[in-house]
């Protein structure tokens, strides 16, 4: 069960190492002027999104089901219940950072560089609530 545990924390540390940088090109991406640097932030957002933080996400999720139902781990516990909601969220976000992928990839991005620093800022809060819960389990 340790090896489980271990590459669930692996790539969870994984998952949102992209979900930090990714919006961080994001706001670079939206204040660059010339079309090579775009294309090449264009070329770093498709690698980093679906080369890491997809495969990230995917394989935290496959792994933190296998400890709760392999393992039970979580069962019963309204902890978990919350982790799994901040988790849904991730995926939400996860998601709409791929639609703001899709965006740039065709020039159609719609947001400042100031609305994607902001938005850089949430992950940072599913973290915390996340590892709060599962270390201190308050309900």
């Amino acid at each position: 069960m340790l090896w489980i545990k271990a590459f669930h924390i692996i790539f969870m540390v994984t998952w949102f190492a992209g979900l930090f940088y990714l919006p961080r090109l994001f706001v670079y991406h939206a204040m660059a002027q010339d079309s090579a640097t775009r294309a090449q932030f264009r070329i770093m957002e498709r690698k980093l999104y679906f080369g890491i933080t997809t495969p990230g996400g995917v394989l935290t999720i496959l792994f933190g089901l296998w400890l709760w139902l392999g393992y039970g781990i979580g069962a019963g516990g309204l902890w978990l219940t919350a982790k799994l909601a901040l988790v849904g969220t991730l995926v939400l976000y996860h998601l709409w950072c791929g639609r703001l992928v899709q965006q740039f990839a065709n020039e159609m991005n719609r947001h400042s560089p100031v609305f994607y620093r902001w938005f850089n800022e949430f992950p940072v809060l599913v973290l915390v609530g996340a590892v709060l819960l599962v270390v201190f389990k308050p309900v």
